[in-house]
């Protein structure tokens, strides 16, 4: 029985992990089925309209029956935050990313895709909701990490080099006639930058759904929401961009699988799991995952797709994954010091003994400044450390 236990526990243990180890497969098929599929004519402006199609009919019904009870009411401002959600997502990102990646590669791709964190960070601090100290190790990491990071990035788009040939290159070598050869004559400049907007467009777009879920915290829905306004704006968008009806035509083919693999693993089963996991991990460990797409990707495009490595891709993925991981580290650092400050106890100073119910608000983690409050009982100042773990408007009774 105690064998059993431990390896009950072992496994609980592995859950994280398994999951985790098992998405960065999920979204490297979906970059390989998706660059087989723009290699075959597929409109990527037709691609985002289904895909958006396909995770809206998954979400729906889970978000109506799971959230029906904390679903809020939908106000102007949070549709107009939802609209722009979409355009973000769906419309920017979905549209930039696959373009770039008709013009790239796979592992290109997904090496550009680690600058999300260094963006989303970029991002945060121009909106104020992160804060930079000099002075201190975590804050220096950030900066550091998104710097080199954004180098990886620049090295990757103007520096090409020679091509590197691995041991298992000659087993494809006699395939890469076959292979289209938009990753090899088209302009590479052109979908790296493609790459880099679709980047800074999803940091924005995370950078919002923050700030969304605030005031509308039903998750589910507001994903299923999202993807019905991604729908109809990519819609609008393929009718501007695309005016032959031929392009909407999709059958039981490699153009349906990319469709409805993105929608389904990519834009539904990922977020159930991510959401799954980052509840008991934190974004840290999730986004510690993302180079093992690249691996991945990779070892599968050069087989599938008899993808070509060059050395300044080799060497601008390895600054980015460099990069992330110094930026993650500051990340995990300062995310430790918040919760340790607000797991201290209460310190209370007052000479008289009074009874006060007080309101504490959610805090900003980044914020450190909100985290004290300052209450006035007879003329004497009685401060309170107030940890930041307190969900919104939770009244706290105080024997002081």
């Amino acid at each position: 029985m105690e064998g059993l236990g431990r390896f009950n526990n072992f496994i609980e243990k592995s859950k994280p992990y398994i999951s985790m180890i098992s998405l960065q497969f999920g979204y490297a098929g979906m970059n390989i089925i998706t660059k087989a599929s723009l290699n075959h004519g597929m409109s990527h402006y037709v691609l985002v309209v289904y895909r958006n199609a396909f995770a809206m009919l998954i979400i729906a019904p889970f978000a109506l029956i799971l959230e029906r009870k904390v679903r809020s009411k939908i106000t102007f401002p949070i549709f107009m935050q939802m609209f722009a959600l979409g355009i973000l997502g769906p419309v920017i990102d979905q549209n930039f990313y696959y373009a770039g990646l008709k013009f790239t590669s796979p592992t290109f791709s997904c090496a550009m895709s680690n600058m999300l964190p260094a963006m989303t960070f970029f991002i945060a601090f121009l909106c104020r909701m992160e804060k930079l100290n000099m002075k201190k190790l975590t804050c220096l990491a950030k900066i550091v990490g998104t710097i080199v990071t954004i180098s990886g990035a620049m090295l990757m788009t103007f520096y090409k080099g020679q091509v590197v040939n691995f041991f298992w290159s000659n087993l494809v070598n006699a395939r890469r006639s076959e292979v289209s050869g938009s990753a090899f004559d088209g302009d590479w400049v052109k979908g790296s930058i493609f790459l880099i907007v679709a980047t800074i467009s999803w940091a924005g777009f995370i950078t919002l759904q923050a700030i969304t879920l605030r005031r509308y915290q039903a998750e589910l829905s507001l994903t299923g929401i999202v993807c019905g306004l991604g729908t109809l704006q990519s819609i609008a968008v393929t009718f501007v961009m695309e005016h032959r009806p031929s392009v909407w035509t999709i059958g039981f083919d490699m153009n349906l699988l990319a469709a409805a693999y993105a929608g389904i693993v990519s834009s539904s089963i990922a977020y159930y799991v991510q959401g799954k996991v980052m509840q008991k991990t934190g974004p840290v460990f999730v986004t510690a995952f993302n180079p093992l797409t690249m691996v991945i990707v990779a070892i599968m495009g050069s087989f599938i797709l008899a993808e070509q490595f060059y050395l300044g891709g080799i060497l601008g993925g390895v600054l980015i994954v460099m990069g992330l991981y110094v930026l993650l580290w500051g990340k995990y650092k300062e995310h430790k010091e918040e919760v340790m400050d607000g797991d201290e106890p209460i310190k209370v100073c007052a000479n008289h003994i009074q009874t006060i119910t007080c309101c504490v608000h959610q805090v900003n983690n980044n914020d450190v400044e909100m985290q004290r409050t300052t209450i006035v009982t007879n003329n004497e100042a009685t401060m309170i450390i107030v940890p930041i773990h307190y969900v919104e408007s939770e009244k706290i009774t105080m024997i002081l």
